[in-house]
């Protein structure tokens, strides 16, 4: 377990801002989609934090994420006596408590539209999360292209071409990078990963996402670590989700 301590000056500011200060608890940055999300979101809009940061497949792993997550799962928000332990639930609190921050669209139609494809997110694309697992970094070029995963990534495609064309003018999904994109990014490093081929249009905004400061930190961090969890590594044996 390896944990960041929050800068000082940064706590300061967040208790006169009278907001408690925020812990994020997360696994490998190289495997963990979920942890990516909340942690770009923080990053993103500026929110300070502690990063206490749980590798995956090791004896005490298990352990670890029960001191501070009931539910034996990462990401968990830790906000004084408040844990919030689900990555969209996260989003949706730190929406909540930085409204100033403004990381849905302000614009109703659009707004509603970046929730509907973040739920999305949440809950589907089952073929490719099972066939394309999140492994940054790796080199899986034509690998895990099932008919299943094609049809998810028919489907982003979609989402993504809908969104920059009437919401986003073509930079990211709804103009400002916003949660939606941060939702997404993790869809970013698989195409990479795996050498999904993309319109031009598509390819243009995973190139925008990959380099956001934010994301482009997760990335570099990711292919730091030092840790490997071999079920992850080597393909075709895909992990149990």
């Amino acid at each position: 377990m390896q944990a960041t301590e929050l800068d000082p000056t940064l706590s300061q500011t967040l208790e006169d801002a009278g907001k408690t200060p925020l812990t994020l608890v997360i696994a490998n940055k190289r495997y963990s989609s979920w942890s990516m999300r909340p942690w770009l979101v923080l990053k993103a809009f500026g929110i300070a934090f502690k990063e206490i940061r749980i590798g995956l497949g090791r004896d005490d792993t298990s352990l670890q994420i029960s001191m501070y997550s009931a539910a034996g799962r990462v990401p968990v928000l830790l906000a004084g006596e408040i844990a919030v332990w689900d990555s969209l639930a996260i989003c949706e609190y730190l929406a909540e408590q930085f409204p100033e921050k403004s990381m849905w669209p302000s614009d109703v139609a659009a707004r509603a539209m970046a929730r509907c494809i973040c739920a999305e997110m949440h809950s589907g694309f089952t073929g490719m999360r099972s066939a394309m697992w999140m492994n940054i970094g790796a080199d899986f070029r034509g690998k895990g292209h099932t008919v299943e995963a094609q049809s998810d990534i028919g489907r982003i495609s979609e989402i993504w071409e809908t969104c920059l064309a009437h919401f986003g003018h073509h930079q990211f999904l709804f103009g400002e990078f916003s949660i939606a994109d941060a939702y997404f990014a993790p869809v970013v490093t698989r195409m990479q990963t795996y050498g999904v081929s993309l319109a031009p249009a598509l390819q243009a905004y995973v190139e925008r996402v990959t380099a956001h400061p934010a994301v482009a930190q997760w990335i570099s961090e990711a292919i730091a670590e030092p840790e490997r969890v071999e079920r992850y590594d080597v393909y075709p044996d895909p992990p149990a989700r």
